[in-house]
């Protein structure tokens, strides 16, 4: 066998840089944004075409073009004004925390290999973003807006797409066409915007048949959002002021695993409202109910925290014990309501594995007060410093922590 002649081995090591690239990095590590992300990770089975790299590798020189990673450009935090040019083979782009107020279909001419956009914490206002300069990127899947002045949902868009995060803009109206022309979003953040009920009244939600994560927090909603697709698994509405649920409304959304409605103005539940068979987390804190519900069997997290309940009834959570089916419930948060009594033992028969109820602090008189802070069943070594390290940690987290935690579900898939 012949010496390799030094143009091949160059030819090598590109080939095994832009191969690494895919296998190794994690696109999150630095540049993860702080507020609400659950991380992407590209399908490892879709083929995307390689674009023909340029020799040297072409770079904005605003920007960073790192030699290991060469489809990314990084030109965040850079006081930029305006979005540099694109090279062609550039597949990630990061534009985040910057001053840009514009985006002009111009610099976007040559990249239509990017699958990544990252322009969140500029200062783009909808009129100043050009009409199709997004949807003409037909390789596009993820799309960071978030932390911009948006008075409107950007339309349109590429039917590519699977998240689009605009949380923390200004948008008040949101189009029942808007996500017509979007058969691939799975995740859609619209946290922290100026929706209220005339918005969804169009029904905008209807036909996103694969949207797995739905944000709606902080916003202005008083009913539950209606016709909202059945492949929903995540569903954030906390920060809002919902008032009452329907009873049948989550019949239509089976695959709900976690639901936060925090925050609200909800006082009375239906008993069979979350009878869910793949609810894992509920959290209902902050609230005004009187009384709890049916507990589905899937349920294991449970918050109930700073509401207006004086008595445990363990008999509509679970009214009967089928020891075949044990339900799975392990943590319930009852602080800051109004009870005088600890739960009846019957809990511990309808809920073997219970780990922890935590009662902390009660709205009644000191002489009333719940002398149990915490109640924990008998635990092996192992269960006890595990439950131990979990209240630890959330009986230190403050408001503005829950917020800062990304606002979101409990992520159980990966």
């Amino acid at each position: 066998m012949g010496i390799l002649s030094p143009l091949s081995i160059i030819h090598l090591l590109w080939a095994a840089m832009v191969f690494c690239q895919y296998e190794d990095y994690d696109f999150e590590d630095e540049y993860d944004e702080p507020d609400h992300q659950h991380p992407y990770y590209f399908n490892p089975n879709i083929q995307v075409e390689v674009p023909h790299f340029p020799f040297p590798v072409e770079c904005a020189k605003e920007c960073f073009c790192p030699p290991a990673f060469l489809l990314s450009m990084y030109c965040d935090h850079r006081k930029l004004k305006a979005v540099p040019n694109i090279p062609s083979h550039i597949q990630q782009l990061y534009l985040q925390n910057n001053d840009i107020e514009a985006v002009p279909a111009g610099p976007f001419t040559n990249g239509t290999f990017l699958r990544e956009i990252n322009l969140s914490h500029n200062k783009i206002k909808s009129p100043m973003i050009d009409h199709g300069v997004f949807a003409k990127l037909s390789n596009l899947v993820q799309l960071h807006l978030q932390h911009n002045e948006l008075e409107e949902f950007p339309f349109p868009l590429p039917s590519s797409l699977e998240r689009l995060l605009l949380g923390f803009n200004k948008i008040s109206q949101l189009s029942g066409e808007a996500l017509e022309g979007l058969p691939n979003i799975t995740m859609l953040d619209l946290c922290n915007n100026f929706l209220d009920d005339s918005v969804l009244k169009g029904k905008p939600f209807s036909n996103t048949k694969n949207l797995m994560q739905l944000h709606l927090c902080n916003n202005r909603l008083q009913t539950m959002p209606p016709d909202l697709p059945s492949s929903l698994m995540y569903l954030s509405l906390e920060n809002n002021s919902i008032s009452y649920i329907p009873e049948n409304y989550f019949n239509r959304l089976p695959k709900i695993i976690a639901l936060r409605m925090s925050h609200n103005n909800l006082q009375n539940i239906a008993r069979n409202t979350f009878n869910l068979p793949n609810l894992l987390e509920l959290n209902l804190g902050h609230n005004k109910l009187k009384q709890v519900f049916y507990i589905p069997r899937s349920l294991q997290h449970l918050y109930l925290e700073d509401n207006d309940i004086e008595m445990i009834n363990v008999t509509l959570m679970c009214p009967s014990i089928d020891p075949m089916n044990s339900k799975q419930l392990t943590y319930i948060r009852v602080d800051q309501n109004k009870l005088t009594i600890p739960i009846s033992t019957y809990a511990f028969f309808c809920f073997p594995h219970i780990q922890a109820i935590y009662y902390g602090e009660q709205n009644v008189n000191k002489s009333t007060q719940l002398r149990i802070p915490v109640f924990r069943r008998f635990l092996t070594p192992e269960e006890y410093d595990e439950a131990e390290d979990y209240l630890e940690i959330y009986d230190h987290e403050t408001e503005e922590d829950h917020e800062a935690e990304d606002n979101y579900f409990r992520h159980y898939f990966q």
